[in-house]
C-alpha cells in the first residue's frame, strides 16, 4: 500500500480547517462592521453573547476542528513514519474526514444538535477505531 495515501484525508482536514476559518470571518466581519462595536463589546465573553448563531456558531466549530482532529494528524503520522498504513486505515481516514465535512456543514448553517451529534459520533467512532487499531498493532510488536 501507497504510505502517502494517508495523507489525502489529513490534506482535506486541513482544507476544511481554512474553508471554515474564511466561512467564519465572512460572518464575523461584516457583523462587528454593521454594529459598531466599542471594545468592551469585543471581549470574548461578551461576544459571544450578544452573537447570533450565524456568527458565533463557525466559531465554535472552528475550535471544534482543534479538538479530535489533532489526534487524527499525530495518528496519521505516526502510521506514516512507521510504514502501517493500509487500506483499513485510509478507509477509516476517510470515513473521519467525511463525516467531519458534513459535521461542520451542519453546524455552520443550519445547526441541527441531533444530526450534528450523529455525525460527529460516526466521525470520533472512525477516529477511535484507528487509534485502538494502532495501539493494538503497537503493544503487539514490543
Amino acid at each position: 500500500m501507497n504510505q502517502q495515501a494517508i495523507f489525502a484525508p489529513i490534506f482535506v482536514m486541513f482544507l476544511l480547517t481554512l474553508t471554515v476559518w474564511i466561512y467564519m470571518y465572512a460572518h464575523r466581519i461584516p457583523f462587528i462592521i454593521k454594529n459598531n462595536f466599542p471594545p468592551e463589546k469585543m471581549r470574548p465573553l461578551e461576544f459571544a453573547r450578544i452573537s447570533p448563531p450565524s456568527v458565533s456558531n463557525p466559531s465554535d466549530n472552528l475550535k471544534n476542528l482543534f479538538e479530535l482532529p489533532v489526534l487524527f494528524y499525530a495518528l496519521g503520522n505516526y502510521l506514516f513514519m512507521t510504514s502501517q498504513v493500509d487500506g483499513f486505515y485510509v478507509f477509516l481516514a476517510w470515513i473521519f474526514a467525511g463525516f467531519r465535512i458534513l459535521h461542520s456543514l451542519v453546524h455552520c448553517t443550519i445547526n441541527r444538535i441531533l444530526l450534528r451529534f450523529y455525525l460527529y459520533l460516526t466521525a470520533a467512532v472512525a477516529l477511535w477505531l484507528m487509534v485502538l487499531r494502532a495501539g493494538w498493532q503497537y503493544l503487539g510488536s514490543a
